[in-house]
């Protein structure tokens, strides 16, 4: 989303960054980054160098960054890099504005690296977020769960959390004029059968459930290698770690290195190819048709012909 005056004033980036820094601390530059559809994310540097990253929903009460917070906060405790929080602010009547400020990293996505590294450098890279995916699924619970500060519901069994994760968008989905009544039948019985088509034997295991090239910073270390530097934007549950795999494989955010190297830590019995990697790529290809419109419908409605015949 494009910086513009009139959606944020210079005089509220100024004060935000006052609090952070001092009232000495000046503006010198604001850039835009990438964000998601409800806030707009920017680099905020100031006359003496120093950067922050500013996540800002204006006028709006946006809870959704107490959230991110927690989460960021969980998985930096781990072990795992993300950014530190300078400020968390929930809009009010008094000061309308949300905002996380947060530590800015150094840092390009995953793809922008790959174009930067050898095949040997970007396996090594691959590698390391495969540690990264592991440490983090190696965190369990006895509930599946969303991770919110207050716990959230919980659920005994996968299938009935995996369900209410996606109700809300195969409903959506259902309502699309892209999605055909032989498609909508077809979603609706692999949705009535995910019992017995999502049935496993592990435990319920922390992800991070929206791992793709954006959400992952890397860099270059002082020895020359290429390593992750940052995980962001996460959206965590305890949940089924196959599925963040297979999302992973579905937008080729891994390769076979990240595959190796993650099932040497954590392997994965033969019922995941067989049959729950092709339900685990459905869900988020509907979820894309509802989002991004019709790029998607071609790939799921290929990913359901195949899951609707397991």
């Amino acid at each position: 989303m494009a910086f513009h005056e009139s959606d944020i004033s210079w005089q509220v980036l100024r004060r935000i960054v006052q609090d952070w820094s001092g009232t000495s601390a000046e503006l010198a530059e604001v850039k835009p980054l990438d964000g998601g559809m409800i806030n707009t994310t920017l680099c905020l540097t100031l006359q003496d160098g120093n950067r922050a990253v500013l996540k800002i929903s204006p006028h709006r009460i946006n809870r959704d960054y107490e959230r991110e917070v927690h989460q960021l906060d969980l998985l930096r405790s781990l072990g795992i890099p993300t950014p530190h929080i300078y400020r968390l602010e929930i809009g009010s009547l008094d000061a309308p504005n949300s905002f996380i400020l947060m530590e800015f990293i150094e840092g390009i996505d995953l793809t922008e690296a790959k174009h930067q590294c050898s095949p040997e450098q970007f396996d090594g890279l691959q590698q390391h977020m495969a540690e990264i995916v592991a440490l983090m699924h190696s965190q369990t619970s006895p509930v599946y769960r969303r991770i919110t500060a207050d716990a959230g519901t919980a659920f005994e069994k996968w299938a009935d959390f995996y369900r209410f994760v996606y109700d809300p968008i195969v409903k959506e989905a259902e309502k699309s004029p892209e999605v055909t009544p032989k498609s909508r039948k077809q979603i609706d019985k692999i949705h009535a059968s995910l019992d017995s088509l999502l049935a496993h034997s592990d435990c319920p295991r922390l992800v991070h459930w929206d791992i793709w090239s954006t959400n992952l910073l890397s860099r270059q270390d002082e020895q020359g290698n290429w390593r992750i530097a940052a995980v962001l934007d996460p959206m965590c549950k305890y949940a089924h770690a196959e599925a963040e795999i297979a999302y992973l494989d579905l937008f080729h955010t891994s390769t076979p290195a990240f595959t190796k190297a993650y099932q040497a830590l954590h392997p994965m019995d033969e019922g995941y190819l067989r049959v729950r990697k092709a339900i685990y790529q459905l869900y988020p290809l509907i979820n894309h048709v509802n989002l991004y419109g019709h790029e998607y419908v071609k790939p799921m409605l290929a990913a359901l012909e195949k899951a609707a015949t397991l």
